[in-house]
């Protein structure tokens, strides 16, 4: 079999920015052959935070405006690619791109990524796949987590039990045991409280390494009062964003009064791990491997305390089975792409709650 070539975007709730990898598929097997990572503008960053929030003038014009911006956003980041890997528009199959999820609302039976694939594939010269979470939420579904499927095809041991932990702005797992269908879903916040409270303060993108974490003590009172919020009482299938997770409900809770910045920020590190930690626990068997991925992985406050909660279970990162944690779930959005042009479904209704399996994603032709 001859191998295919794609790009995979991926730019996620912690709004930090465009992931995106050229990867050629021998097979089931991925090579990367070149990857990028490019924050966005300021303008735009601001604007899509605003955008997440219901609230303020014009949001229809600022959404497609918006939507625009990341288009040629998108299109610099594959043209590099392109220009890295030593590839032709004429090669690639066609990009994956996710969007920039604005609105995840599937109890109302919609969400919103924004990203106009049309301009995509008009600027890049590349066929695109995009909106992908809409379909399975038609047929019922959550429409995420979107990636179990292709965790499945890559991480699955058929003797050991695997649980693939992607720490993004929201963390979501999948749960993959020998013998036993895939499942997963979100397990609430991962960076997108911890960014947006060290933006508040301090001005930074986030906490680097997670060093002003340390400079705090997480405060018992106020992780008992995180912990409280409905969604981590809540069963799977599930999924979750910016419209449950937001420094809004961070501000409306009584026990954060008082609370030094710092120590604020690190009771947010321990609820991430601790709602994690909850979510594995309950999947645990004998011999179980965690292999983590996402922007988290680059914050050893959490990934230390994580572990800390995991006595006895081994955490890593997914580079020890073959894909650098940065990297998969760009490579992930090419290989959904890959799976809707070769006419097979990636949905999991056991993951999502829909009520079939159905392809994902809408295509624009180059």
């Amino acid at each position: 079999m001859s191998a295919e070539h794609y790009v995979g975007l991926m730019s996620g709730t912690s709004l930090d920015g465009i992931d995106g990898v050229a990867v050629s598929f021998s097979g089931n097997h991925p090579t990367v052959l070149g990857h990028v990572s490019a924050p966005f503008p300021d303008t735009l960053r601001a604007t899509l935070l605003e955008l997440n929030a219901p609230q303020g003038l014009d949001e229809l014009e600022r959404a497609a405006a918006a939507g625009v911006a990341l288009a040629q956003c998108y299109a610099d980041v594959t043209l590099e690619l392109l220009r890295q890997s030593g590839l032709s528009s004429t090669q690639v199959r066609a990009i994956g791109c996710h969007g920039q999820t604005v609105r995840h609302r599937p109890e109302r039976g919609f969400t919103l990524q924004l990203g106009n694939g049309a301009l995509l594939a008009e600027l890049t010269g590349v066929t695109v796949v995009t909106d992908f979470r809409s379909r399975d939420i038609a047929a019922g579904g959550q429409g995420a987590p979107l990636v179990p499927a292709f965790h499945d095809a890559m991480f699955r041991s058929p003797h050991r039990a695997r649980i693939i932990l992607n720490l993004g702005g929201i963390a979501n797992l999948t749960v993959l045991h020998p013998g036993q269908e895939t499942r997963g879903y979100d397990c609430g916040p991962a960076n997108v409280l911890l960014d947006g409270w060290v933006a508040r303060h301090l001005g930074h993108p986030f906490d680097r390494d997670g060093a002003w974490s340390r400079t705090g003590s997480p405060s018992q009172p106020l992780l008992e009062a995180l912990l409280g919020h409905p969604y981590f009482l809540r069963k799977p299938p599930k999924s979750t964003g910016r419209d449950e997770f937001h420094l809004r409900w961070l501000d409306s809770l009584d026990e954060i009064r008082g609370l030094l910045p710092q120590d604020v920020q690190a009771t947010l590190v321990a609820l991430t791990a601790q709602s994690i930690a909850d979510c594995i626990a309950a999947e645990a068997s004998e011999g179980l491997e965690v292999y983590c991925c996402g922007g988290g992985t680059r914050n050893p406050a959490l990934i230390e305390r994580l572990q800390a909660l995991l006595p006895g279970v081994e955490v890593h990162l997914t580079e020890v089975l073959g894909i650098p944690a940065m990297r998969v779930e760009a490579t992930a959005f090419a290989w959904l792409a890959r799976e809707l042009l070769h006419h097979r479904s990636a949905s999991l209704p056991a993951v999502t709650g829909a009520r079939k399996r159905v392809p994902l994603g809408a295509i624009y032709p180059a």
